[in-house]
């Protein structure tokens, strides 16, 4: 412990709607802007869970801490990869020993010296609260931390050469927190957070009405890899649901719309003067599981044939056409997805494309006539679907019924389409109820690795019975390779030989989304997923 302070406080944080205050609050100590311009207000529907980084694993949450709370690694502007924040450097010193030096003079908003002692505090934290709904279990490799010094942090690692683990750093369960402001054994509450100021991200968080609005100034003190804030003021309100948020950007009562507004919208804004539709690459996806068991031909049907049932898996990637999906359900807003790891992130691929339908990203039901036909497959192929509409959006109805029509082209699927409840949805796909089935994604962090090793490392948590050894050994075999060209290259070697399995079918990439009155700039949708207010000027 250091001996310099004194005291407990703690911090927490939510969300929905409300009307746009012309104030913002105004806090003392270091957390002065350093910044002019006039204030912005951003608007979203996310929900916040918590302030405390040990209690929220959700996309409002994390927005939240991701400007305020400072990381020891980071995504630089427009980058997927991971540098030191407010770290100075960062590497493995051992296979298993991670070593993490600090950068001199570190301070929170509150004053209190930010040290080693505070990481160490952070992650032995995290490790012994585990909250369910907490980050935690991004920490499954890790087995202890140290602190050397008042700059030197060793964490200490179970596998060895873990080339996630920088990555992990820079997840939700990363955000340095004060150990003279958050309680070691238990989450912290909002209004303590907000008191004891232990914030040294380009933001410290003034004030936090719960549900309405949050005002954020910026901290002088910040010394991470985004650099000072271009302007000193930003309040975020918060809106119950898409069409207030329309509302409130369609007459400027907020400058900036983030996160969620309709496809229908969208499409409106995009030719509404005064307004600017920013779109970039987003981590979500979209994709269709089959059961390699109960799927037509699987292993525990009467008529099991694996050379037949990959021929209907792969017929069905021939039928798609995730353009009409993208423009027609979608308006722009999901793009198309040719592979299992989205474009933006280093070792995307499209593997998908060179390998079926018109080998362009269109459909080609001749082809898949003759792949069926050459396996000896008898149409129509029978094939149930579930989706979950609940879970998904309201699109998903529109999705799944063209995604039906599509595979019914010229007679070689009759499809069976159904919705589920989500609660039994989760778990009647697990226990081999859904021959095939809709499932969503969104990425714990920027690497291509979290889209590859829970989907498909011995089967990983879909539970559709797919293990290939090959793809097993590359998996892990790129978990432990340091060298970046080579990583890369397993990762798409890994693309290649799942898109001749087919245990998933890639459908949309989900693109984020905001929209901006004339006259603000700098808002910045990059394949790190993370939306910054630092870069926002106006």
């Amino acid at each position: 412990m250091k001996l310099s302070r004194t005291g407990y406080g703690v911090l927490a944080f939510a969300t929905s709607s409300a009307l746009l205050l012309s104030g913002c609050a105004s806090g003392g100590g270091d957390a002065g802007g350093s910044t002019g311009g006039s204030a912005i207000t951003v608007g979203t529907t996310e929900v916040v869970t918590s302030l405390d980084p040990a209690g929220a694993y959700d996309n409002g949450s994390f927005g939240v801490m991701t400007n305020i709370y400072p990381m020891l690694l980071n995504n630089p502007v427009g980058s997927s990869d991971v540098e030191p924040d407010i770290a100075e450097s960062a590497e493995f010193t051992e296979p298993t020993k991670y070593t993490v030096k600090l950068k001199e003079g570190l301070t929170f908003a509150n004053g209190n010296e930010l040290t080693a002692s505070d990481v160490k505090f952070t992650f032995d934290r995290q490790l012994a609260i585990a909250d369910e709904n907490g980050p935690s279990s991004l920490l499954a490799n890790l087995d202890s931390v140290e602190a050397t010094d008042d700059t030197t942090v060793v964490f200490t690692l179970k596998a060895g050469d873990d080339q996630t683990f920088p990555q992990v750093l820079s997840s939700p369960v990363g955000p340095i927190v004060d150990e003279d402001v958050f309680p070691a054994d238990k989450l912290a509450t909002d209004a303590e957070i907000v008191k004891g100021k232990g914030f040294a991200g380009q933001y410290s968080l003034e004030s936090f009405d719960k549900g309405n609005l949050a005002a954020y100034k910026a901290f002088d003190g910040y010394q991470g890899l985004w650099g000072a804030a271009k302007t000193g003021e930003i309040n975020v309100k918060y809106f119950a649901d898409e069409a207030n948020l329309s509302q409130a950007i369609e007459t400027k009562a907020v400058d900036v719309a983030f996160r969620s507004l309709s496809a229908t919208d969208i499409e409106k804004f995009e030719g509404t003067d005064g307004l600017n539709v920013v779109k970039g690459p987003g981590g979500e996806i979209r994709y269709i599981v089959f059961n390699f068991n109960v799927q037509p031909f699987g292993a525990t049907t009467a008529d099991a044939d694996p050379a037949k049932a990959l021929a209907v898996r792969q017929a069905a990637a021939d039928l798609i056409d995730r353009d009409k999906l993208s423009e027609q359900v979608f308006k722009g807003t999901y793009t198309p997805l040719y592979s299992f790891v989205p474009d933006g992130l280093t070792g995307a691929t499209e593997s998908l494309k060179g390998l079926y339908g018109d080998n362009e990203g269109g459909a080609d039901p001749a082809r898949a006539a003759k792949r069926l036909a050459d396996a000896g497959v008898q149409t129509p192929v029978v094939l149930n679907l579930q989706y979950a509409g609940e879970r998904y959006g309201a699109a998903s109805a529109e999705e799944y019924a063209q995604i039906k029509a599509q595979l019914e082209t010229d007679g070689l699927f009759t499809v069976n389409l159904q919705s589920t409840e989500w609660g039994q949805f989760t778990k009647d796909r697990v226990e081999d109820m859904y021959p095939a089935h809709q499932l969503g994604w969104f990425p714990d962090y920027s690497d291509a690795d979290n889209y590859l090793t829970p989907f498909f490392l011995e089967g990983g948590f879909l539970e559709n019975h797919y293990n290939n050894e090959e793809v097993n050994n590359l998996i892990r075999q790129q978990l432990v390779t340091p060298d970046p060209a080579a990583r890369t290259a397993l990762i798409e070697q890994i693309q290649d030989l799942v898109a001749q399995d087919l245990s998933t079918l890639p459908m949309l990439q989900g693109a984020q989304v905001a929209v901006a009155v004339d006259g603000v700039d700098g808002v910045t949708l990059d394949p790190s997923f993370k939306f910054r207010f630092g870069t926002l000027t106006k």
